[in-house]
């Protein structure tokens, strides 16, 4: 199964991702793990990103996009994956189904992680970060709805929106049935694939 789980920080998304992840039997494609990946490694895409962000600078789409390319090519992603933190912006978005297009695998569904301003601030204070303040979690939340929120409207009827109030197992069981009951009610996008 192909699926990108988005949603506002503190709302669970790598605990899902990981979840899902492992049930389902796919990889799990954070960006952030890319960046580290590839950092790590040294590899060219690593020597690019590393000299924007030693700069402060943020990493250009060219170069994330080239990460991520990469990864899903990859033989593991072959039967599926599941996106995390990318794509984040319309034009992002854009190029993806243009890629995933190309090789007749596209997006088969998008979680959306949902929970309330307050739930997501006390869950975030609660990690004990320094860089966690209320105003600066109100600034990332900001971002997150004029940026990302976008996504949902251009993904339309593949998105599902889970409720990410819960317990963890409970959530994941909310996640798991949706899904279940999308792949029932709707034909398959492109290859099917045995999940």
């Amino acid at each position: 199964m192909r699926l990108l789980i988005i949603g506002p920080q503190g709302a669970g998304k790598g605990t899902q991702a990981d979840l899902l992840c492992s049930e389902l039997g796919i990889p799990h494609v954070s960006t952030g793990d890319l960046f580290r990946a590839n950092i790590g490694a040294g590899t060219e895409l690593g020597q690019r990103a590393k000299q924007y962000l030693d700069a402060g600078e943020l990493v250009p789409d060219a170069v994330t996009q080239d990460m991520v390319a990469d990864r899903l090519a990859q033989p593991d992603a072959a039967d599926g994956f599941l996106l995390d933190g990318f794509p984040r912006t319309i034009a992002q978005a854009k190029w993806l189904s243009a890629v995933l297009a190309d090789r007749g695998t596209p997006i088969q569904a998008v979680v959306l992680l949902t929970a309330p301003a307050e739930v997501l601030t006390q869950r975030m204070l609660a990690r004990g970060r320094a860089d966690d303040t209320p105003e600066a979690i109100r600034t990332r939340l900001e971002i997150y709805y004029s940026e990302t929120q976008p996504l949902v409207d251009y993904y339309g009827p593949a998105v599902i929106t889970i409720d990410g109030v819960g317990e963890i197992d409970e959530i994941h069981r909310r996640i798991m049935d949706a899904l279940r009951a999308g792949d029932a009610a709707a034909p398959p996008a492109g290859p099917s694939v045995s999940a």
